[in-house]
């Protein structure tokens, strides 16, 4: 869908007044990578450990301002990247869109080594975000020193066919009212920022890529490694059963540290439980 100045403007306008609340300074820069620019926003103390964070579909790198607020850029320096071809201020080269997991992983190799070797990197994402860093750790288990996955889908458990159905108008035509239904529906009326939800309201009109899809990762490799792993699931999640999917996670990583977060649906991650979320990030218990 091809997107006019006003529908950019606007886009913008909504990003900037999210970005707005995050803890100050952000700095914002552009990487250059195999598949275009990739937009990365910054906070946090510039000497921290670096923690590099990954949307999920169809949101952008502004969603985890919660989470930066909550914590983790005391204990972090935060990098949160919007997805190449997905909402947000990255800019895809012609003719160059990822079309396979390992296109991802290539990419998301360009961005480390955009926002450079200042410690050991923790990798996380939330949803699609969790399934690209999950491919990328598969691929490359020695790169990140540890790896969260806050309610991955089609990671350890396949989608619910009733949440297929009930996203597929959103997916095929998006409107702002078509946005808001599903996430009403999704989160059971949960309250979310309002600054927040006029950004996916303007994503509506957003020209993005068709996502790479694929199998599962295959986690073998990271498992035999004993790699350092947490698993967040939302006790309240639409998109799949979180108890079967935590007990799958628990099976394909033994060594995984794995939890369900109750009371909180997959789309109202990372929003409404920011606080647990960078408890975990900053590697303490989750509650």
């Amino acid at each position: 869908m091809s997107r006019t100045p006003s529908s950019r403007s606007a886009f913008r306008d909504a990003y900037d007044e999210v970005l707005a609340g995050w803890p100050e300074p952000v700095q914002a820069v552009e990487l250059p990578t195999p598949y275009g620019l990739t937009r990365v926003n910054s906070c946090g103390p510039a000497g921290a450990p670096p923690l590099v964070l990954l949307p999920g579909g169809g949101a952008t790198s502004a969603v985890w301002g919660a989470c930066a607020t909550a914590g983790a850029a005391r204990t972090h320096r935060v990098h949160a990247v919007d997805l190449v071809g997905e909402p947000g201020l990255s800019v895809p080269a012609p003719g160059r869109a990822p079309r396979t997991p390992g296109d991802l992983a290539d990419w998301l190799d360009a961005v480390l080594d955009g926002i450079g070797p200042h410690g050991p990197v923790t990798l996380a994402g939330h949803s699609y975000g969790a399934w690209i860093a999950a491919h990328h750790a598969a691929r490359r288990p020695a790169r990140p020193a540890r790896l969260v996955l806050i309610d991955p889908t089609q990671v350890f458990a396949g989608l619910r066919p009733g949440y297929v159905l009930r996203a597929l108008p959103v997916l095929v035509r998006p409107t702002p009212e078509r946005i808001r239904s599903f996430l009403a529906w999704e989160t059971r009326g949960a309250a979310l920022d309002p600054a927040w939800l006029r950004l996916q309201d303007a994503t509506a009109r957003f020209p993005t890529a068709r996502p790479v899809t694929g199998p599962r990762p295959d986690l073998t490799r990271l498992a035999e490694r004993g790699a350092r792993v947490d698993v967040l699931f939302a006790g309240r999640a639409r998109c799949h059963d979180s108890g079967r999917a935590a007990r799958a996670a628990r099976e394909a990583l033994p060594g995984a540290r794995v939890d369900v977060l109750p009371g909180v649906s997959h789309h109202a991650l990372p929003l409404t439980a920011a606080a647990g979320i960078a408890r975990r990030l900053a590697d303490r218990a989750a509650g």
